[in-house]
This record gives structure tokens, C-alpha cells and sequence, in this order.
């Protein structure tokens, strides 16, 4: 039985035996890989509201870079909660089962991305959330004490900075940093948007780590290199990776009652990429969609993409299909060695 199928399935018993979700939301932040469609409503080219996206979306080009699901909305079926909506979207009530703020082209550094337009840093997405906790939630509870138990058992899930090296290390801070240097820059500026997520409520976050950039068809069919990927861009994002559990550890330490957990995308995705038989994959190297720039480059809007989606790693230049997300979805819910703890041991925590 395919792993979509697993999820459809505990998706709907844990809708029918257990009624209430396992969680009481889910708030989501990041970047492209995370955005359900906050940019489709930003002066911004880095847009996936057309066709080919969603073509295998229920509710079709919602603005999500990929075929299908994202990996927090495999997060979302697995507590038995809608999909968050793009926090942007939101015109009237705020719904108290989660939003999503994250955002296409942007990262942990205010300027990563703006050379694309408008998009929203994770600082803005933090901004937005505290209004959301000021401003619009509390109309759903009975007072403080009541909002502060919600957000303690809600789920806070964050993937972002690989946009800092592709559109902002890569092309100019590299005159002034050395990647170990850049990397603790990233980290710490991260720590201190993670203590603001926690000052407004938040307890339980996953953050996911940055996966193996230098095997996406956008660097490896623009950079020289041996075999499928090329080695010194993923050693570039390794210095931020192999140092993201400490500052994690550390802020489970100090701030109390919290839990930040890492995800670990990188291994799992480059495992993937490597033995792709072993994940139901046929191609690992070759975007599905037809894009702009020989490959390298964002899906060219109304072509069809290719017939098996389900069986390529990226579905164009520098995203993945829905097949891929729901392994990275799965396997932080159910295996201790990608998420610890895990997504199933901490809503019970």
C-alpha cells in the first residue's frame, strides 16, 4: 500500500474513531516548500497559481509549489485538522484550527528574496502571527489562560533557509562570510525568531532542516560537478544543518515546558535521491514539469507536466513532488530517527 494511500486511510479512521483532532492547530512558516498560496497575493514573480501546480490538488493551482499535498498538509490529515489557509487570505474570522504564513522566496534574513518582489520574511510571518494572537484569536477564547493551553498544544512547524544561500549567500555574501560563519549568522538570527514564537505561545515546534541543495536540478544543471550532485553545495548547507540540533537542544533547555524538534530533511532526502527504488521513485535528477531555462527554472505555466509525478523526486527545478513531501511528512510523524520526538509522541506530550 503507497504512502498516500496510508495517509488517506489514517486520515479518515482518526476522523471517524476519534472525532476530535489530536492537536487543537496547526500553524505553519517557511518558505516555497511550505507556502499553500500566502504570495499569490503578493507583488511577487515567485507565484505557482497555474497550472501545471496542483494538478494533482483537489482544489487544484492554490499557489502550492508542487503536483499535489505539501508536507504540512500530510501534518495536518495525520492531527485530523483542515489544511491551514494562507494567513494572508483570511478577510473575516480567523479560524482557530491553524494558519499558514509562510512564504515563497523569502528566509531567516530580512533580505533573502526581495530582489523577486515582495514576499514575506520570517520575520514578517512572525509579525502577522502576533496579530493573529492579539488581535484576532482571542475573540475565540474565554481569556488568556484559556489562548495561552491552546497554543501550548498546538503544532508549529518551520522549514526555511535554504532561499539565504540560494538567492543570498551564493550570490553575494560570500565576499564577506565563510560558510561556517554564515551558518551560526543563520542560526542565531534563528533563535531569536524561535524565542519570539515562543514568547506568543508557541511550545511545540518542528523545524525542518534544509535539504540537499546541491542535488536540485536548478544548481546541478548549472554547476560542474561529478556524479548526481554537486558535493560542495551541500556541504555549504551541512555547516547550518549539523549545528541545528544544538541551538534546538538549547532552547528546549532554557525556555520551560517548551519542545523543538528537529526534522531531519537532509539525510532522508538525499537517501531518496540516491536509492530512489527504495521510495517508489524512478527519477531523482530530472524536474517533471517543463521549465523555463533549460530545466532550471519554475514550471512554464499550462504545459502538462510528466504522466508519472508520483515517481520523480522534483517536480520542477527547485521543488518536490507530493510523493517526496509525504515521505517527509511521514516519516516525522511515525520514525524517531527523522523527528525526536516524534510528530505522534509529541501531540501526547
Amino acid at each position: 500500500m503507497s504512502t498516500l494511500i496510508i495517509f488517506s486511510v489514517l486520515h479518515l479512521l482518526i476522523s471517524l474513531v476519534c472525532g476530535a483532532p489530536l492537536a487543537p492547530a496547526l500553524y505553519v512558516f517557511g518558505d516555497s516548500l511550505f507556502d499553500s498560496g500566502n504570495n499569490n497575493l503578493l507583488p511577487t514573480v515567485s507565484k505557482a497559481n497555474f497550472k501545471p501546480y496542483g494538478v494533482d490538488f483537489a482544489r487544484g493551482d492554490t499557489g502550492r509549489f508542487t503536483n499535489g499535498r505539501l508536507v504540512p498538509d500530510f501534518i495536518a490529515e495525520f492531527l485530523g485538522l483542515p489544511y491551514p489557509p494562507p494567513c494572508i487570505s483570511i478577510r473575516t474570522s480567523t479560524p482557530v484550527t491553524g494558519l499558514n504564513y509562510a512564504s515563497a522566496s523569502c528566509g531567516i534574513l530580512p533580505e533573502t528574496g526581495q530582489s523577486l518582489g515582495k514576499c514575506l520574511s520570517l520575520d514578517d510571518q512572525i509579525d502577522l502571527f502576533q496579530r493573529t494572537v492579539k488581535s484576532s484569536l482571542p475573540n475565540h477564547f474565554e481569556g488568556p489562560n484559556e489562548l495561552m493551553k491552546y497554543l501550548s498544544k498546538s503544532i508549529f512547524v518551520v522549514c526555511i533557509g535554504s532561499n539565504d544561500y540560494m538567492s543570498n549567500y551564493l550570490s553575494d555574501t560570500s565576499k564577506h562570510n565563510t560558510p561556517q560563519e554564515f551558518a551560526h549568522l543563520l542560526l542565531d538570527k534563528l533563535s531569536l525568531h524561535f524565542q519570539r514564537l515562543y514568547n506568543l505561545g508557541a511550545r511545540k515546534v518542528v523545524m525542518y532542516e534544509i535539504g540537499p541543495l546541491g542535488c536540485i536540478p536548478s544548481m546541478t544543471r548549472k554547476i560542474t560537478h561529478n556524479g548526481k550532485c554537486a558535493e560542495e553545495l551541500n556541504e555549504l548547507v551541512s555547516y547550518f544543518n549539523d549545528n541545528l540540533l544544538g541551538m534546538l537542544q538549547n532552547l528546549t533547555s532554557t525556555l520551560p515546558n517548551s519542545i523543538f524538534a528537529r526534522g531531519l530533511a537532509y539525510s532522508l532526502g538525499y537517501d531518496a535521491i540516491m536509492n530512489p527504488s527504495k521510495y517508489g521513485l524512478l527519477d531523482t535528477s530530472n524536474p517533471c514539469c517543463k521549465t523555463w531555462a533549460n530545466g532550471t527554472s519554475a514550471c512554464i505555466p499550462k504545459l502538462k507536466p510528466c504522466p508519472n509525478p508520483d515517481q520523480h523526486y522534483f517536480f520542477d527545478a527547485y521543488h518536490l513532488t507530493e510523493s517526496v513531501y509525504s515521505v517527509l511528512a511521514s516519516h516525522c510523524i511515525n520514525d524517531r530517527s527523522v523527528c525526536s520526538p516524534t510528530l505522534k509522541e509529541l501531540v501526547q506530550m
